[in-house]
């Protein structure tokens, strides 16, 4: 069975901040019983009352919906909601690789309720449009959108390849709203780029963790030749997860053998460990994480902190420690529900803490062409090897 972890990407893909979610999209199956038949009884009386007697009669779609939504909501969990049909579908076409949208992955920002630039994907149209790290979304072709929930936003940016979507943001240090028009486009996913850096330093970068993310780094491993070289810098800033078996198989690159997390579940719990088929075991590493770094990316960090593997550099990531899975309804949307919390090699759970760096770097924002946390990660491993030029 597939676990999914994910910080919805805006491509406008998946949505949201790191959710770590478990299990395949599965229709749900109605169940009944003499409790849940006596506590949904209020329920349909209710349904009767409204549908027989009020002035307006709304459509029974509209009923079922604010019901779905209210069930969720009394839950008091963020990362378990309702997803009505349009939405689900949007939310399922982003794990398949391919979608449309303006490529950025987002975060709420609860306070203000706006949502919030964590990264751009590489060529897509919001890095083109000069979209940066720490933007807020305030507007949407005209709209304020702040306070409205974070599906409805994302579903307003998103649309049909070729045509425009106009964002008003506030940029920090700016003090007027800007105006950006982006272009709407068709984004295939590279979850995998790699390179060979000076010094004899392999990098490379990770943006999620897809299905096939891991087949894609073993291949990046070995076309590097990443345990022969002097250094090795995983970066999984702005990484905003994907699936479990993925990460998991992505640690494993990296550990030979060894816990990479416990997942504890209502009545039973579950450890996942190394495969023992490790590419790059010994070379010298460090991994760069930031405030985007949710989830998966939490998971392979927190691993690889704990077996004392790689050194992490950059600041503390988004903190997400809980599993969700996914579930179709009948009427074709779907419910995401919390059904675990995860914890690292060492038992500690990241939930609503995150995972803080063994060396804490902050980046420029008043130059944002300066990378001083590659730059630190490249500086230690040339520590570790003096004869580095």
């Amino acid at each position: 069975m597939w676990r999914r972890l994910a910080l919805w990407t805006l491509v406008l893909g998946a949505f949201g901040a790191g959710l770590l979610l478990g299990g395949q999209i599965t229709p749900a199956l109605a169940g009944t019983g003499q409790q849940t038949d006596a506590a949904l009884a209020p329920v349909e009386e209710a349904w009767e009352i409204i549908q027989e007697q009020f002035v307006d009669p709304p459509e029974p779609e509209v009923l079922v919906e604010a019901a779905l939504n209210g069930l969720m909501t009394a839950l008091n969990d963020p990362y378990s909601l309702y997803m009505d049909p349009d939405t689900f579908r949007m939310a399922n076409s982003d794990l398949e690789g391919e979608f449309e949208g303006i490529g950025a992955t987002v975060q709420l920002d609860e306070e203000t309720g706006a949502l919030v630039i964590m990264s751009t994907l590489p060529g897509s149209p919001a890095e083109t449009a000069g979209l940066r790290r720490g933007d807020a979304i305030v507007q949407v072709d005209g709209m304020d959108v702040r306070g409205m929930p974070q599906t409805k936003i994302i579903g307003a940016i998103r649309g049909p390849e070729g045509t425009t979507v106009e964002l008003g943001i506030l940029r920090p240090g700016e003090s007027e709203m800007l105006i950006v028009p982006i272009v709407r486009a068709r984004i295939a996913l590279v979850t995998v780029e790699g390179e060979i850096l000076d010094g004899d330093i392999a990098y490379i970068r990770l943006l999620q963790f897809g299905e096939d993310t891991a087949d894609h780094l073993r291949e990046q491993l070995q076309t590097l030749d990443a345990e022969n070289r002097a250094g090795l810098i995983l970066d999984l800033r702005g990484n905003p997860g994907g699936f479990l078996t993925s990460a998991v198989d992505v640690a494993s690159e990296f550990l030979q053998e060894g816990v990479i997390l416990t997942e504890r579940l209502r009545d039973h719990e579950q450890v996942y460990r190394a495969s023992g088929i490790a590419s790059a075991p010994t070379v010298s590493m460090v991994v760069l994480v930031d405030e985007g770094s949710a989830s998966g990316a939490e998971l392979v960090a927190a691993a690889l902190q704990d077996h004392e593997r790689a050194t992490i550099v950059g600041t503390r990531t988004f903190g997400k420690g809980t599993v969700q899975t996914w579930r179709e309804l009948s009427n074709g949307g779907g419910i995401r529900v919390t059904i675990a919390r995860w914890y690292t090699p060492a038992g500690r759970t990241i939930h609503e803490v995150g995972v803080s760096p063994d060396v804490i770097v902050e980046q420029d924002v008043d130059a944002p062409e300066t990378d001083a946390q590659l730059q630190t990660a490249i500086e230690l491993l040339r520590q570790r090897v003096p004869a580095l030029p």
